[in-house]
């Protein structure tokens, strides 16, 4: 039996606690999972409808400041549908519950690489399928607008979003930001509730079909339609989600989709 402070007992012990640390650290990660799946879920909802607007017009507040049953009530406006990017068509073939998009655009086989686009986003593949969102009050047949899950680089990370557009699908209603590492004060100033309020209302398109919201460096021009003000001291991360918000609304991002949903103004797949 070593000594208790010998170099073999110090070694023993260290092993043990080790293996009981282990131990209990497993035990709680398996414990929590569900739990914590079930709070990715609720943020992801959480910034949907931010981004819809729906928690300001229904309740006057950000929806981290509201209820589960009050995010549980306004989520039950929203339907999810997968959507085929390159063709722009419904994929009925699937549960939009069960696909992760992020996850599709890290595998080859279930992504492609972006190859020279007019709108550099700065990452270098995108899911084939993703995932989109319909917001359908009750006592309507048709939607009132659709929520686009939108992601590219800023400065010093990627930053993952939604992007909002009213039932024309040129009117953005709103743009939130649900990840990022950009830095607090500058390029942080994303999550600002002031100046993501100054998307509501812009056009993600000029007269032509091209897109053209953009990030303004400095002080966007008054009558402007689709320029926001630009992020003091950030001018990469500004560069960055204007370059993501167009590259998406392309047809390397859901230019095709918007122009079917144009057509067809159904939210149902296989339409």
């Amino acid at each position: 039996m070593p000594q208790r402070d010998s170099f073999a007992g110090t070694l023993i012990t260290a092993t043990i606690l080790c293996i009981a640390c282990s131990f209990v650290v497993s035990v709680a990660a398996v414990g929590l999972r569900d739990k914590q799946e079930a709070n990715k879920v609720l943020d992801r909802q959480k910034n949907i409808l931010d981004a819809a607007g729906l928690s300001y017009g229904e309740f006057g507040k950000s929806a981290s400041e509201l209820s589960k049953e009050q995010i549980d009530e306004l989520y039950s406006w929203v339907s999810e549908e997968l959507v085929d990017l390159d063709t722009g068509e419904f994929v009925s073939d699937a549960k939009p519950s069960d696909y992760d998009a992020r996850e599709a655009a890290e595998k080859p086989d279930t992504s492609v690489p972006i190859v020279d686009p007019q709108f550099d986003p700065g990452v270098d593949r995108r899911e084939k399928i993703a995932k989109v969102y319909f917001v359908t009050k009750p006592g309507s047949d048709t939607f009132q607008q659709v929520v686009l899950p939108v992601y590219g680089k800023g400065l010093w990370s990627t930053l993952y979003g939604y992007l909002a557009l009213r039932s024309d699908l040129k009117t953005i209603q709103g743009l939130t930001f649900y990840e990022h590492a950009e830095t607090p004060g500058l390029g942080g100033e994303v999550d600002n509730p002031a100046w993501k309020a100054q998307w509501e209302g812009k056009e993600l398109y000029d007269d032509s079909g091209k897109p053209a919201a953009l990030v303004y460096k400095g002080s966007a021009p008054d009558g402007n339609p689709y320029a926001v003000d630009g992020l003091s001291g950030a001018t990469i991360t500004s560069r960055g989600v204007t370059n993501l918000l167009r590259y998406w609304a392309s047809d390397d991002g859901y230019g095709p989709f918007l122009a079917r949903l144009r057509k067809n103004e159904s939210p149902t797949a296989g339409s």
